[in-house]
């Protein structure tokens, strides 16, 4: 593959994005009095919310690549600031899940809100041809990324 061609401007350009992903995300963290990875805690959470899926510690622990006691660390720092809590599960009252407090999902939608309309926005201009390729690149990285761990 050529250095410049335009696969490699898309790698770019996709390099360039995450970056500043990353920095929006820290800017929120920061605002907050958050650390990076609760709000990539946070994500997660939403993400198994909207799946249907309950989260246990484990789980998310294992998502964020922490061990036991950095999980615990993670959720005790954000059960204090009201971001999550912990419940019974709803299938099994024995085991424990972690759940995000509705207050969080309004904090981050008050602040990514914007770029997520933009977003979508910009989707809109697509059809559905160019959605679905769109789709598949973006899920292809991911599982490439993915792999790398």
């Amino acid at each position: 593959m050529r250095a410049d061609g335009p696969e490699m401007e898309i790698v770019h350009l996709l390099r360039a994005t995450t970056v500043q992903l990353g920095l929006h995300s820290a800017r929120f963290a920061q605002r907050n009095g958050m650390h990076p990875t609760d709000v990539r805690a946070l994500i997660a959470l939403m993400d198994d919310r909207r799946s249907g899926e309950e989260t246990t510690a484990g789980r998310l622990g294992a998502a964020l690549g922490l061990n036991s006691a950095g999980t615990t660390a993670l959720l005790d720092r954000m059960e204090r600031a009201g971001h999550v809590r912990r419940v019974r599960g709803a299938g099994d009252r024995r085991r424990v899940v972690v759940e995000v407090d509705e207050r969080a999902v309004v904090l981050g939608r008050s602040f990514f809100g914007p770029l997520i309309d933009r977003t979508t926005e910009l989707l809109r201009g697509y059809d559905e041809r160019e959605l679905a390729a769109i789709r598949g690149f973006l899920t292809g990285v991911r599982e490439a990324a993915a792999d790398e761990d």
